[in-house]
């Protein structure tokens, strides 16, 4: 069993540091927001420390699940950040949905100081975390992937290599943003039944019999017609910044995102309107709270 360090104790990844310790693997944590979820992992077994240098010093791979570039970096970097504490041959893998930009350069830097950095962003939610069931879209060296590959496998039932660094967060960018673009206009669709004194439902069932059904109409139905919002474990403020790191990706390739534009409109406007920690299915309300306006 390799020696794990895991930064990022939230919804995610607490509970793959509940799965890992199911399938017996030694972690070192460190405290962050979650406390309750560190001391749950510390009852199991863990050790924790203060520092993310500390993790890593006690660490062959340490894990990230964080929610931004900058938390990514500022985990990274700095006198008590991974990077000063790296074993060599470490391997260094970002689980969290980042910048392509900033995991190449968080590469190149982890590579300097004599370790190896992986991205690997995931698809399902936390209860197929719990399950070992994820799907773990990963990218980077092949023969640093190729041995941290069993302790992937605990954690996804679907374990992808991509190719060169980066290529996992812009694949899960790109998969985001049409994600996210169908749960708004899915949720935009129920919202103007309304204005026209349709039934949701009726409207579910002639757009589900046909060519338009997938998975998120289905999410986005489970809060609109039968009001459960948490089929879809994913927050506004969390797809707004997902929609906009797409779009910065875009730009950073010189090019101009047209369909972006609207998913990210309606998301952040929801956000800033205070309705960030609700799930996405619930911009149901957002759009009909707008159309009454």
């Amino acid at each position: 069993m390799s020696e794990i360090g895991f930064i990022g104790l939230g919804l995610m990844g607490d509970a793959m540091v509940q799965c890992l310790q199911g399938k017996g693997h030694a972690l070192t944590v460190m405290a962050n927001v979650s406390r309750a979820n560190v001391d749950a992992a510390v009852a199991r077994g863990a050790a924790e420390v203060g520092t993310a240098r500390e993790v890593a010093a006690a660490s062959d791979i340490v894990m990230l699940c964080m929610g931004t570039s900058e938390q990514v970096e500022s985990r990274m970097n700095g006198a008590d950040g991974v990077m000063a504490g790296l074993r060599p041959g470490a391997v260094v893998i970002d689980f969290g949905t980042s910048l392509p930009a900033s995991t190449r350069a968080l590469g190149e830097a982890v590579a300097k100081a004599g370790g190896t950095y992986l991205d690997a962003p995931l698809g399902r939610t936390p209860s197929h975390a719990l399950d070992g069931a994820l799907n773990i879209m990963c990218s980077g060296d092949k023969a640093a992937f190729d041995k941290v590959k069993p302790v992937l496998d605990d954690l996804g039932e679907n374990v992808f290599h991509l190719g060169d660094l980066g290529s996992g967060h812009t694949i899960k960018l790109i998969n985001n943003f049409f994600g996210m673009t169908v749960a708004n206009a899915m949720a935009e669709a129920f919202a103007m039944a309304d204005t026209q004194g349709v039934d949701r439902q009726q409207v579910y069932d002639v757009m589900s019999a046909g060519p338009l059904h997938s998975g998120m109409m289905d999410f986005v139905k489970g809060y609109g017609v039968d009001g459960d919002p948490n089929q879809l474990q994913f927050a506004i403020k969390n797809a707004a910044k997902d929609v906009g790191y797409y779009a910065q990706m875009a730009a950073d390739a010189g090019v101009d995102s047209i369909m972006s534009k609207s998913a990210l409109e309606g998301l952040s406007t929801a956000r800033d309107a205070g309705r960030g920690d609700d799930m996405v299915s619930q911009m149901v309300d957002f759009y009909a709270d707008h159309f009454k306006a």
